[in-house]
């Protein structure tokens, strides 16, 4: 590889690691808004959609979940 390749690379290695900071704090902030809410209380029409926010969030690997949470401050019991 050539300086500019590497240069290149190197680049977009930031910008994707820039991109995964900025989607752990949606997951994360995802997760607490899972957790915090009661599905009792959701309009019928919402229920759906928390649950395969739920669901998504669930197969998550923990280590992915873990650095979502730490990334908006939460508090992992």
């Amino acid at each position: 590889m050539n300086k500019q390749e590497v240069a290149l690379l190197s680049r977009e290695i930031e910008i994707l690691m820039q991109e995964r900071s900025r989607m752990l704090k949606v997951v994360g902030a995802a997760a607490v808004l899972v957790a915090n809410t009661d599905a009792g209380t959701l309009p019928v029409a919402v229920v759906d959609a928390a649950d395969q926010l739920s669901e998504a969030l669930n197969a998550l690997p923990e280590e992915t979940l873990r650095d979502a949470l730490e990334s908006v401050q939460a508090e992992v019991e």
